[in-house]
């Protein structure tokens, strides 16, 4: 049976949908309101006759992390970011403190039912079809909105260089991941892309994308457990922002998903509450990230990494990929 994990295990924050037995369980702010019978599972052949798409069978694996995951994370990130072996307790210390990994859920057995997932992340190029199709706003925001947002702060000439103009993306950026879209703006993708294509498109829930990047055997990175300087593209590795799709080969997943490390942040289709409020206030909603971005430090690129944000956000470290209904 599908465990809530997300409910049970992220403290106070509360799952807003989750799979629970074979059927799709919708959980308003920690109200139950429904159990409604899913699609039938998707079948390998099914998968397969969709050109760039890979099948992950339904299993147990080990999702989450324990205190020696969690203590490995928050020491390769103090070394990966210190400027020299004197500082890295120093800075152990003070992430420590911050707590970044201790929100994490803890290390269990779950059970998921097959899906299939977008080997690649949605690149400019793809989205370009769209936004010339449907008219859609272009990935972009403005230098006020952007440092409103008041997280993952950049200076906004790091911005600049991946605004659209028009309908036009960045020179030499077709095939890099398409950044400064909003979850909504991912909705809106799929769901014009899965009327071209007559093919039901979502996002992936954390748990698929967990699983789809670190396999059934609990690894932290879809290479292995021991941090790779080569990797992935992180912050320092070059390049100094994003990399055109598949560039890294080390972080292809063991069902040949590129790009499970690094590279950009993912939305997934799992919200929650972080506020713990109940009063079924969708606003107060937002969305599971997971992976690392170009921007970041090992301990961030781990499978079981994992971080929540508005779902209005834009940013040039969030991207998306999609899975099969």
């Amino acid at each position: 049976m599908m465990t809530t994990l997300r409910q049970m295990a992220i403290g106070p924050m509360i799952v807003l949908t989750a799979l629970v037995g074979g059927c799709q369980e919708a959980n308003i702010f920690g109200l139950t309101v429904g159990g409604l019978a899913a699609e039938a599972e998707i079948t390998q052949a099914e998968c397969e006759a969709l050109a760039e798409f890979a099948f992950v069978g339904g299993s147990d694996f080990i999702a989450g992390s324990d205190r020696t995951e969690r203590d490995y994370a928050y020491r390769i990130t103090a070394e990966g970011f210190a400027d020299s072996p004197a500082s890295v307790a120093a800075a152990e210390a003070s992430y420590r403190d911050r707590g970044w990994f201790d929100q994490e859920s803890e290390r269990q057995t779950v059970n998921l039912a097959a899906f299939c997932m977008s080997e690649n992340l949605i690149t400019n190029a793809d989205y370009q079809v769209f936004v010339r199709a449907s008219g859609h706003r272009p990935p972009g925001i403005s230098e006020a909105d952007y440092q409103a947002q008041g997280f993952l702060v950049h200076d906004y000439r790091e911005v600049v260089p991946y605004l659209w103009q028009g309908d036009r993306y960045p020179l030499g950026q077709g095939q890099h991941p398409v950044v400064l879209v909003s979850y909504e703006d991912a909705l809106a993708y799929i769901n014009w892309r899965s009327r071209r294509d007559g093919v039901r498109y979502r996002l992936p829930s954390a748990l698929e994308w967990e699983k789809a990047a670190r396999g059934t055997d609990g690894r932290y990175f879809p290479w292995g457990s021991q941090w790779r300087n080569d990797g992935t593209n992180w912050a320092k590795n070059e390049p100094t922002g994003t990399s055109a799709i598949a560039t890294f080969p080390a972080s292809q997943s063991i069902y040949g998903i590129e790009d499970m490390a690094g590279n950009v942040f993912e939305y997934t289709h799992t919200l929650v509450n972080p506020s713990g409020d109940k009063s079924g206030n969708q606003s107060l909603a937002e969305v599971i990230l997971k992976g690392c971005s170009w921007d970041d430090y090992p301990g961030f690129c781990r499978a079981a990494y994992e971080h929540d944000r508005p779902l209005n956000a834009r940013h040039i470290l969030f991207g998306f990929r999609l899975v099969v209904e």
